[in-house]
C-alpha cells in the first residue's frame, strides 16, 4: 500500500528475492513516486499499479490471508460496490515520509507546517543561528542530486557563520500561491547570495502544459515552462540574482499558470 519511491523499489527487491507481488496500491490518482521508478520496479516486472485504490479491510487471524481493496472517489471516499479480495500473506506498507526533527523542535527553531521542516534561508541558515539544515530534516527529496546541492550551501554557509560573514537581515521571503503546496528556502537575504537562488518546490496536483511563474507582487520576475507536473517530483527554479536585485525587498510567490 502506497506507490511513493521507497514502495515502488521495495515491490520490486521483494519481487527479486523472490516473492510474488499481487499489486502496489495506491490512494490518489496519481503514483507519488518517480516515473522512472514506476518503469523500472513495477512495469519492467509486470506488477499492477491500482490507482484511486486503498485497503479497506485486512484478513486473517495468525497470519494474513488476503486484504480486501476497493477504489475512491474524487474525495478519496470509498465507493461501495468496487471492493476485491486480493490473497497474500504479506502487506508492506509505505504510507509517508516524514521529516525526523525531534532534534530541531527540542533546539527550539521555527518550523514549516507545509514542510514538516525548519524555515531556511538560502544558505540553509535555520532560525537559531549557528545552526543549519539539508537534506530530508528541511523537506523531502526526490533526488540526491539536491541533497548534495543543499548539503554545499550548508556547509558554505556554516562557514561564513564561522567567518563573521553572514547576514542574517532578510530581504525576501517566499510564498505558495495556486499549485503549489510548499516553497524552499523560505528567505532569502541577499547579500549571502553569490550568482542565484534555486528555490525548491513541489507541486498539489498534476499538471500538463503548465508553467510555474515567479512573482514580486504584482510583477512577474521569472517563468520556467513544464510539459508535465507531478507531486512526486520536486521543481528547481533558479532566479539570478541581478534579476532579484532590481527589487529593494518583498515576498516571491510562486504560482501554477497557463502557458501563454
Amino acid at each position: 500500500l502506497g506507490s511513493g519511491d521507497i514502495g515502488l523499489i521495495m515491490a520490486r527487491r521483494m519481487t527479486l528475492e523472490g516473492a510474488h507481488v499481487q499489486a502496489v496500491c495506491e490512494l490518489m490518482p496519481y503514483s507519488n513516486g518517480l516515473v522512472r521508478n514506476i518503469v523500472q520496479c513495477l512495469d519492467d516486472y509486470d506488477i499492477p499499479l491500482k490507482l484511486s485504490h486503498t485497503i479497506t479491510f485486512i484478513h486473517g487471524k495468525d497470519r494474513l490471508e488476503g486484504v480486501t481493496v476497493a477504489k475512491v472517489d474524487e474525495k478519496l471516499k470509498v465507493i461501495p460496490g468496487t471492493e476485491e479480495f486480493i490473497p497474500c500473506d504479506t502487506l508492506l506498507l509505505s504510507v509517508g515520509l516524514i521529516p525526523e526533527n525531534e532534534i530541531t523542535r527540542n533546539a527550539g527553531v521555527v518550523m514549516d507546517n507545509r514542510t514538516n521542516g525548519a524555515i531556511v534561508g538560502e544558505m540553509r541558515q535555520t532560525s537559531m543561528p549557528g545552526v543549519f539544515a539539508c537534506g530530508n530534516v528541511v523537506h523531502v527529496h526526490d533526488l540526491v542530486d539536491f541533497v548534495s546541492e543543499e548539503a554545499v550551501l550548508a556547509g558554505k554557509g556554516a562557514a561564513k557563520y564561522i567567518k563573521g560573514d553572514l547576514d542574517t537581515e532578510i530581504t525576501f521571503t517566499t510564498t505558495n500561491g495556486d499549485g503549489i503546496g510548499y516553497v524552499v528556502p523560505q528567505q532569502v537575504a541577499m547579500t549571502n547570495v553569490e550568482e542565484k537562488v534555486t528555490f525548491y518546490m513541489r507541486v498539489r496536483q498534476v499538471f500538463k502544459d503548465k508553467v510555474v511563474n515567479a512573482y514580486i507582487g504584482d510583477q512577474l520576475i521569472a517563468t520556467k515552462k513544464e510539459k508535465k507536473l507531478l507531486p512526486a517530483e520536486m521543481v528547481n527554479f533558479k532566479i539570478a540574482k541581478d534579476v532579484l536585485a532590481q527589487y529593494p525587498a518583498g515576498e516571491i510567490r510562486f504560482v501554477v499558470e497557463e502557458a501563454k
